[in-house]
């Protein structure tokens, strides 16, 4: 471990962030954001100490880089392992082949259910994002020529840096992909025009808006995909306790089920009606898989165009 502490604040977190080197860029945002929070804290309740000062001071209580690193990745490990579901690995499962457990484990895993969720959310948010951005951008622009575009761009990159960290906590929930939970680190002691013109020449600003304006075709792909999969698949699957009903005299309805074609009779109800059982379960079970593969790589998209990545 290095003993030597840096004498600077920038010093301290640039440390910090290249003892982070290989962690998860959310991570190593939260990280840098926490230590610049505490260490500018103690220089406000101490103002006749340098910088130095202060940061030896609280290296025995905050601790060094190296040693935050340390812990920051420790706890990471406690706090995913705390949060990942349990493996559905009940004693009535552990005979059964893995076939069965790999094909049918889709309805145990909850992060199943919270990806078909954010799929039918997906289209609301992204009419948002779409809207937001489009008229964002627009206004922004069209009003440069006023005094009133340059603060009103400056506005509306910074909130939509902070809807970026909304949506990230929105995918962590529900796709299980590790995102921020604190906005992004900026050196608060550079000029702030150096700091705004860090903010634009940050690719992550960009990829932002390029996933804010990917979020309405993907939301009504994602929409129609739940949708039309669980409607479909349920539809089939009740259709034979439909037609059972008719039979019994439950349901009214004028049903015709069998299959025919020029009067000749190609497949009898007693046949169909398994077979639409068995088409409906297995077009859920399909929905199910695709909605949780879906998820795993939304999250995984969502983090390398929202996430800060050195």
């Amino acid at each position: 471990m290095n003993t030597t502490l840096p004498t600077s604040i920038p010093d301290y977190l640039e440390h910090l962030r290249r003892s982070l080197t290989g962690a998860d860029p959310a991570m190593i945002q939260d990280a840098l954001y926490d230590a610049e929070e505490y260490l500018r804290s103690e220089m406000a309740e101490n103002p006749g100490k340098s910088e130095a000062e202060v940061i030896a001071a609280v290296a025995s209580s905050y601790g060094a880089p190296d040693e935050v690193a340390d812990i920051y990745r420790d706890t990471e490990v406690k706090v995913q392992e705390a949060l990942r579901p349990p493996r559905p690995q009940a004693r009535a499962d552990i005979h059964k082949p893995s076939w069965l457990r790999s094909v049918f484990g889709v309805f145990s895993d909850p992060y199943t259910y919270g990806a078909l969720f954010y799929m039918l959310l997906s289209l609301a948010t992204g009419i948002f994002y779409f809207t937001w951005t489009v008229t964002g951008i627009s206004l922004s622009f069209g009003l440069m020529a006023l005094i009133i575009g340059v603060p009103l761009l400056l506005l509306f990159v910074g909130a939509t840096r902070v809807l970026s960290l909304v949506e990230g906590r929105i995918v962590e929930v529900m796709l299980g992909e590790r995102m921020p939970r604190r906005t992004v680190y900026h050196d608060r002691d550079r000029p702030i025009l150096e700091r705004i013109k860090d903010m634009f020449l940050d690719p992550r600003t960009w990829s932002t808006f390029l996933y804010f304006l990917l979020m309405l075709p993907i939301g009504i792909i994602y929409f129609t995909i739940a949708v039309t999969g669980i409607v479909a698949s349920l539809a089939c699957i009740f259709a034979p306790i439909a037609h059972a009903g008719w039979m019994l005299g439950l349901v009214h309805a004028d049903i015709a089920y069998d299959i025919q074609f020029n009067d000749t009779l190609l497949m009898p109800w007693w046949l169909l009606d398994p077979l639409c059982f068995l088409a409906g379960a297995a077009g859920l079970i399909l929905t199910f898989h695709l909605a949780r593969a879906l998820g795993r790589v939304h999250g995984r998209v969502a983090k390398h165009l929202l996430v800060t990545i050195d």
